[in-house]
């Protein structure tokens, strides 16, 4: 559980030189959607950082979240990241076990108290006391807000901690929640996905390594770097969108021409992830490029959001959008007008001037 290393240290131990180093930073630059002109800072910030110490706890989940953090093959930015943390309990990974692995995350608390990162993974059972799941004994519900009180901010990974995720799917019968619905004073970072993809945790982490503050979020709490963007909006299947040309089956000669496969149910349009540009496994592919469509996994509820695959909606051809466009554009201006004339009629009613737009563009003083 050292403290005294920085991360340059770390990375010339594993034979990491100092042209490397740089390069890294560049990396974390584009990883974290920064110009080039902040490798220096990045470099000089990350010299100076010492290794933050990391409590993980999983709670009500699969283990998909760490296995997507762990799948990667050295030397990766994902390696780098874990070798310049002191991750100091984690139930999967530690070698400690019963008395001793929860003494490891005691220890860690004490002596890092108001510093370290909390790490959750898995939704937080709260039904019936949460003896749904307990680990030495202890229910999730009261590790989570024993170990968050000196937690200087927390990073949810996954989306049932972010949200709540598949146990919190309708019965929800052991009253699952987000770890937001348990911890409401500290910093919390939402890190959707199902499991999420592993730069993306990583990231963050590079993120609070380099800047000691968690990273701007979008309204749901995640990581604008990450989610600011739908996959639909970055998709390489677009422009057969917007040509109007869909996969009618997965198998038929659409599909095979790569063809939008909105039709079959892909949620791309209304999930907020990276999956698109970042990709999975070292950017090979993503499920789109796989030829599945999107389900959703980074988003609230998205288990129970409706089938996964019957489409969100009746997609436009080219000539419906402009003529959609058109309609919308009808109806805004047909309702200004109507809110003018309504306007117009209380204030004659009422006794009071009308001031309209060319009244407006009159010099000053000019009489109205």
């Amino acid at each position: 559980m050292s403290d005294k290393l920085s991360l340059p240290v770390i990375l010339q131990a594993h034979g990491i030189s100092r042209r490397k180093f740089l390069t890294f930073c560049g990396s974390l630059a584009t990883l974290m959607a920064l110009p080039e002109s902040m490798v220096p800072a990045i470099a000089a910030a990350l010299e100076k950082a010492q290794r933050p110490s990391v409590i993980w706890l999983s709670f009500q989940e699969c283990t998909g979240c760490t296995e997507s953090l762990t799948r990667s093959h050295s030397p990766t930015l994902e390696s780098l990241i874990l070798n310049a943390i002191s991750l100091d309990y984690h139930h999967t990974l530690q070698a400690a076990s019963g008395e001793a692995a929860e003494a490891a995350r005691l220890a860690a608390m004490r002596q890092f108290y108001g510093k370290y990162l909390l790490v959750v993974d898995g939704s937080i059972p709260t039904g019936d006391g949460g003896v749904y799941s307990t680990i030495a004994g202890i229910s999730n519900l009261d590790m989570l807000q024993e170990t968050a009180k000196g937690a200087a901010a927390i990073v949810a990974v996954g989306t049932c901690a972010a949200f709540g995720g598949l146990p919190h799917a309708h019965p929800n019968p052991t009253g699952a929640v987000a770890v937001s619905d348990i911890i409401r004073d500290k910093p919390i970072i939402n890190i959707s996905g199902c499991p999420p993809i592993p730069v993306v945790i990583t990231g963050v982490l590079a993120h609070y390594l380099t800047f000691g503050a968690i990273p701007e979020l979008d309204a749901l709490g995640r990581p604008k770097a990450f989610y600011g963007e739908s996959i639909h909006d970055r998709c390489y299947r677009r422009p057969f969108y917007d040509q109007g040309k869909f996969a009618k089956t997965f198998d038929d000669e659409g599909a095979r021409n790569g063809w939008c496969l909105f039709e079959l149910g892909c949620k791309g349009p209304t999930t907020f992830n990276a999956c698109a540009t970042t990709k999975w496994n070292q950017g090979t592919s993503f499920p789109i490029e796989s030829g599945h469509g999107c389900l959703g996994c980074s988003e609230p509820n998205f288990w129970d959001a409706g089938s996964f695959y019957q489409a969100l909606s009746t997609p436009l051809t080219p000539v419906g959008r402009a003529a959609a466009v058109a309609a919308a554009a009808g109806i805004v201006g047909g309702a200004a007008i109507a809110m003018h004339n309504r306007h117009t009629k209380a204030a004659a009613e009422s006794g009071h001037q009308t001031v309209t737009v060319k009244d407006l563009e009159k010099p000053p003083g000019e009489e109205k």
